[in-house]
């Protein structure tokens, strides 16, 4: 058997070049999606806050951002709805004039060859910011299994090619795809949130998206970090019901159930490096404490090995771009 010094492992690793031939784990920008924040008007571009190089904008400027996706080839963009009303129903979130299904247009018009994904949910829309209908202090499961459905009907007609239900009720997943086959949107995709976690990592995407629950939380909905038995039963359930592909979120902190997940399916698997995750970054960066480009190949390096097939994250563009260097 042999023994140092005839083993060096160091041989492989002396140069770059090297490092590249015997890498494990690929990591490219069509593997890589961007979320995006749309709201009505023209000329928009808000700057959010909380997250440094992230804005809400109009359609128009959306445009512009999606440009740079195509440009840099990445796997495609996630589309958030910001409207300027919100009821007890969250009925903009179908309406044909709402943000998100005018920019699907608009982006199918303008590039044709990007993925266009989005966000299936009801908290942005509803004014109490819950994921569904409240009655009695409570999120009506059933009641609100209807409206998602319409919703991601509505995307399918203005053209989505993939829409992802976020909102975490159990069934959405056979209601959206029964809805989706009977208006004729056979080919239109499902990627389910499927472990969508309760975390403490959203901040600031309720800030982008302005979605803050006005009450209580979602923890009665969204799944308990703790549990990954539960994870994986979700996972199953979803993919029971018609899924084409699956989301673990947030990646970080969910790493171990991203690799588990992967070990028991063979359909596709997504994670989104959360907001949380992003800010955390861009902070640190700030201070001067970490490297910001190396901390975040690292990071989608490790979501990638992981056994993530698609990651959802913020750094997209910026990361396409180091790996185009």
């Amino acid at each position: 058997m042999a023994r140092f010094p005839e083993v060096r492992s160091r041989r492989l690793r002396r140069t770059s070049a090297l490092r590249r031939l015997f890498s494990e784990t690929d990591l490219t920008p069509a593997r890589l999606v961007l979320p995006l924040f749309v709201r009505d008007g023209a000329g928009v571009r808000n700057p959010v806050r909380s997250m440094p190089g992230v804005s809400q904008t109009s359609v128009d400027e959306l445009l512009r951002d999606v440009e740079r996706a195509a440009e840099h080839r990445l796997g495609g963009v996630i589309l958030f709805g910001i409207p300027e009303r919100k009821d007890a129903t969250g009925s903009e979130a179908w309406s044909e004039q709402g943000a998100v299904q005018q920019a699907v247009r608009a982006i199918k018009r303008e590039f044709p060859g990007i993925v266009v994904i989005t966000d299936v949910c009801l908290c942005e829309y509803m004014e109490h910011g819950h994921c569904g209908i409240v009655r009695d202090g409570e999120v009506d499961n059933d009641a609100t299994l209807e409206l998602l459905a319409r919703a991601a009907a509505s995307h399918a007609a203005a053209g989505a090619d993939i829409v992802a239900p976020s909102d975490m009720m159990d069934g959405r997943v056979a209601a959206i795809r029964a809805r989706l086959d009977s208006d004729g949107f056979h080919g239109t995709a499902i990627l389910s949130y499927a472990a969508k976690h309760a975390s403490a990592f959203y901040g600031p995407f309720r800030d982008a998206a302005e979605s803050a629950p006005a009450f209580g939380d979602r923890r009665s909905y969204q799944m308990d970090p703790a549990n990954a038995r539960e994870s994986l039963r979700e996972v199953r359930a979803d993919l029971d019901e018609g899924a084409d592909a699956i989301m673990v979120k947030p990646a970080g902190p969910c790493l171990d159930l991203i690799w588990r997940v992967r070990e028991g399916t063979d359909h596709p698997v997504a994670a989104y490096q959360v907001s949380g995750e992003y800010a955390m970054i861009k902070a640190a960066a700030a201070l001067g404490s970490i490297d910001e480009s190396a901390a975040m190949m690292e990071s989608l390096v490790a979501i990638r090995r992981a056994g993530a097939d698609i990651i959802v994250t913020y750094f997209a563009v910026e990361a396409a771009a180091r790996l185009r260097e």
